[in-house]
């Protein structure tokens, strides 16, 4: 009985970690940030989760009715955001902006982010009419998870490292970005 009730927990996290974890723009801020201190990180993975609240209402507001006729056009745009996205991360600096900067610097990136719109409106559209808004609260402590977890490890290992993620997150979001545009393209076609 415990297991059942349970569930929509496990799958909460889960849904939430598959949200956050990829590399991104997100994260390779966050990392530039953790390197200065961890609640600047911080607050730039909590902007992107405001983000992912208003995309969450959005979503849950609008369900069944998002043509499907639109998502090409959505994948195409998205892709090219992509490119331009892994150029700024891999010429990013840390920045000297203020806390409440970063907060912002993370809800803007997140509102604007493709692959956050493609998730809700595909896994986050899934989650919501199949298991219901019961695993909308483990949904948000899963990336609670990873934004505390995340953040730790980046302030831990140091600036040494930060252009090896800015590679990783270059590579991420072009291979990310062609993928979108292919399948924005092959839909097309």
């Amino acid at each position: 009985m415990i297991l059942f009730y349970m569930i929509p927990i496990i799958l909460g996290i889960l849904l939430g970690l598959s949200m956050a974890a990829p590399p991104g723009p997100i994260n390779a801020i966050m990392a530039f940030e953790s390197t200065i201190s961890r609640v600047k990180g911080s607050l730039v993975g909590l902007g992107a989760m405001t983000a992912d609240l208003i995309f969450f209402v959005i979503t849950y507001t609008i369900k069944g009715i998002i043509p499907l006729f639109v998502l090409p056009y959505l994948y195409i745009s998205g892709g090219i955001l992509m490119f331009y996205l892994g150029y700024l991360t891999y010429k990013a600096k840390p920045s000297t902006s203020s806390r409440k900067g970063n907060y912002f610097k993370g809800l803007t990136i997140g509102l604007s982010n493709p692959y956050q719109i493609s998730w809700w409106l595909t896994t986050g559209l899934f989650a919501i009419n199949n298991l219901g808004l019961s695993v909308i609260p483990s949904f948000f402590a899963g990336i609670l998870i990873w934004i505390a977890s995340f953040v730790s490890v980046i302030n831990k290992i140091g600036s040494k490292y930060i252009n090896i993620v800015k590679i990783f997150s270059l590579i991420i979001l072009i291979s990310f970005g062609t993928f979108m545009m292919y399948n924005g393209i092959t839909a097309l076609l």
